[in-house]
């Protein structure tokens, strides 16, 4: 079981995490808890180191920002002990949770379980702080604190819950489940039952909020069955085992009967698009503007190339994240007598749109019903970019939401009226 900041935000919510947990030990499950740390408590720790220092340790930072985590496990060992349920709290570096030594963007190796294993044997609830690990020491002393970076208390639930061979590993979140698109922008949004791991990737990169892209992968990697659950349902709400929520799985677990051709339509409106205008048309060009990109590690998404002028130039139109939009054209701008472009213009009033299932492997004209729609309410599309399960768009980002309505009108995605 896995709990985020917003339910850990106090002691009557960690109280209320431990009422919760200690339903499914009666039911005679063996649980592991992972928290997060209170909701705005690691901005805060962030604050603080860089007040101290702009040019701080990073070893240093990850014993500050970890300690959010420390304190919720501990008080959730705490509350589950007033409840009368066996529990103690376990730290990264006790188990240990094995990472390499990237401080503040660690990635986690191996998990030892045995001491897990015997606490779980002996009937204590395990509670683990989520988002650290400890550094493998090369020189045989004891390894340093790390952290995951940020969305790393998923990370930490799906690698546990692999290390445990674990049933399934539930993550109570602020949202009930996985929609068809999000609730607040069509309120005729469907809750999906099941999800393949293949599409919850595609639509967290998208732009869907509810599981960091990390996480997924790695529960695809170790076939780690999750499920994603809200934490703010009352203390009579029916067990995780028959509560609602939407699991991820593998391809195979879902039937053909209940697969539909689209699973999702997500937006995300952190693009800025950036145009290279009168490119020269040659062989190796187009690697001489993103070569710089790739060593500043900014991620370029989508790429047009325009059809040759005659003066032998192109123009070349891409997107990259709108948070790397200054460093974008600064690395251009000082590559420039090597591009060749005559000039460039940027735009961040744009957004992305973009359908995703895996039925589309086996169906064909999913695209064209997306361009015929956007083009009968009035829409341009500025760019395009396909994979096996996804097609996404570039429009301009006043029309993202009337956008995201028709789409899921077209695709069938409507809930039906109870009526």
């Amino acid at each position: 079981m896995k709990f985020g900041g917003t339910s850990m935000a106090g002691i009557e919510r960690i109280r209320s995490v431990a009422a919760r947990v200690k339903r499914e030990v009666e039911a005679g499950n063996q649980v592991a808890v992972v928290v997060s740390a209170m909701a705005g408590e690691t901005d805060r720790l962030v604050g603080f180191c860089r007040e101290a220092s702009s040019l701080y340790d990073p070893r240093e930072y990850d014993v500050v920002v970890s300690a959010g985590e420390q304190i919720t496990s501990g008080l959730l060992a705490i509350a589950l002990q007033a409840a009368g349920v066996k529990a103690r709290s376990w730290m990264g570096w006790q188990l240990p949770i094995h990472t390499d030594d990237a401080f503040a963007k660690a990635r986690i190796g191996t998990i030892d379980t045995a001491a897990l294993d015997a606490s779980l044997s002996a009937g204590e609830v395990a509670v683990i702080p989520g988002f650290q690990g400890v550094a493998d020491d090369a020189n045989g002393g004891r390894g340093r604190i790390t952290t995951l970076g940020r969305g790393g208390s998923d990370t930490s639930a799906v690698a546990v819950a692999a290390a445990m061979k674990a049933d399934r590993c539930d993550i109570y979140t602020d949202v009930d489940g996985v929609y068809t698109t999000d609730p607040r922008i069509v309120p005729r949004a469907r809750k999906l039952a099941k999800v393949t791991y293949e599409e919850m990737l595609e639509l967290a990169s998208v732009g869907a909020k509810v599981l960091q892209t990390r996480s997924v992968g790695l529960a695809m990697k170790e076939q780690v069955r999750v499920q994603v659950l809200s934490s703010f349902t009352g203390e009579d709400a029916p067990m995780a085992d028959t509560l609602p929520g939407t699991m991820i799985v593998g391809e195979e677990e879902i039937d053909d009967v209940e697969r539909q051709l689209i699973t999702g339509i997500a937006h995300d409106k952190n693009e800025a698009k950036i145009t290279l205008i009168s490119v020269p048309d040659k062989p190796g060009a187009v690697a001489t503007i993103f070569e710089p990109l790739a060593a500043a590690n900014i991620n370029v998404d989508m790429i047009i190339q325009n059809i040759a002028h005659n003066h032998g130039s192109t123009d070349v139109t891409f997107t990259v994240p709108s948070a790397d939009l200054a460093r974008s054209l600064e690395s251009l701008n000082q590559g420039r007598e090597a591009i060749g472009f005559a000039e460039m213009v940027h735009d961040t009033r744009v957004a992305k749109i973009s359908v995703v299932g895996v039925g589309m492997r086996s169906h064909a004209g999913v695209a064209s019903t997306m361009f015929t729609t956007l083009g009968a309410r009035g829409i341009n599309i500025q760019a395009i970019s396909t994979s096996e399960i996804k097609v996404s768009v570039l429009i301009h980002e006043d029309e993202t939401e009337l956008a995201v309505r028709v789409l899921h009108t077209a695709y069938g995605l409507d809930a039906v009226d109870a009526a």
